[in-house]
């Protein structure tokens, strides 16, 4: 390896690397611990090498030329990659913010564009290094923020339908898609790409991270006080006069006595576990230590699954208006079990 590319490298990945710990250190509940955030930055490297050796394969298929290639084929390739990452996370709850989501993406974007941009540097060392440097961190911006607005749209559409299909990724996907041909359109133009990038996805982001934060607190405030009076109903005995205990009533023509007992069980120990995952986040948005997850806790996250496996999928389903069961809710109990 040369001393000039050892020299020119870092100023090319150095900025995109900063903007990603800012997202990190803006994060008051801290998500996302940094081992993950790391191997994501890692993961996104693996796909930055993937996506080496589909698109030399698929150039070499192509019958326009180099530009053409650039704007309307590698831009579904590679964000198509990044994609498969993000569909681990939400397929195994790792994400289930804004928040977090966005980060996960830049994170996964950030490792892409790290090899994207050493692989430009060593192939093009006769280019002027304000050249590389501009270009560098154009395309460094652009993969972290089109995985971002993938993390960010996917992540919202599931918030409601958190059992939903593939499909729900397809917005965020082809918008991805979208931000990146744009920016591959002005390639021959690294300065006027790049100052387009730093002034929509850098802003976009921020914007979106804030309003993710702000719906946090308001979903923190207003499902706090939701479970803890579910709690208390079903602790005081008075949960079956409520308009919940009506509800699970009424499916008695549906499932048999002993299978309602079991969803009021899982109903019962989903609150607890829901409050001990609010109380971890307000004690990381505080900055204070969190204690760790004891047996009990754990006890009690191996009791619910085996209760929702008991109680089955339809069963499930027919709890959900009375857990609330959006994306947050389910995303809230991996906290206590990482």
């Amino acid at each position: 390896m040369s001393t000039d590319l050892l020299l020119r490298a870092p100023i090319a990945l150095v900025p995109v690397l900063l903007f990603l710990a800012g997202l990190v250190q803006l994060d008051a509940y801290k998500l996302l611990r940094l081992r993950m955030v790391l191997a994501l930055v890692a993961a996104g490297a693996l796909a930055a090498g993937a996506s080496y050796l589909v698109n030399n394969y698929a150039y070499g298929h192509f019958t326009g030329d180099f530009v053409a290639y650039s704007r309307y084929v590698s831009p579904w390739i590679e964000e198509c990659l990044k994609a498969v990452l993000f569909v681990y996370l939400i397929r195994t709850r790792r994400v289930g913010l804004a928040v977090d989501a966005g980060i996960a993406g830049f994170a996964i974007g950030t490792g892409f564009a790290l090899i994207e941009n050493l692989y430009y540097i060593a192939s093009r060392p006769e280019a002027a290094l304000p050249v590389q440097v501009i270009r560098g961190f154009g395309t460094a911006i652009m993969h972290g923020g089109t995985t971002t607005v993938l993390a960010m749209i996917s992540v919202t559409l599931y918030e409601s339908r958190p059992n939903g299909g593939l499909q729900l990724l397809l917005p965020g996907f082809l918008a991805a898609v979208a931000l990146h041909s744009g920016f591959n359109s002005l390639l021959g133009q690294p300065a006027l790409a790049t100052l387009a990038t730093l002034v929509v996805l850098p802003l976009l982001i921020y914007l979106v991270f804030r309003h993710g934060e702000r719906a946090l607190r308001d979903w923190l405030d207003t499902d706090l006080d939701s479970n803890v009076q579910l709690l208390e109903s079903i602790n005081t005995g008075r949960f079956l006069d409520s308009n919940g205990g009506r509800y699970l009533q009424s499916l008695r023509a549906r499932f048999r006595g002993e299978d309602l007992a079991d969803m009021l069980c899982c109903l019962r120990l989903h609150g607890e576990l829901a409050l001990r995952a609010k109380g971890v986040l307000l004690l990381r948005e505080s900055g204070m230590d969190e204690p760790p997850i004891d047996a009990e806790t754990r006890d009690r996250l191996a009791e619910l699954a085996q209760l929702e496996r008991a109680v089955g999928k339809a069963g499930m389903l027919a709890l959900r208006p009375l857990m609330m069961a959006t994306g947050k809710d389910i995303w809230q109990l991996t906290l206590l079990g990482r």
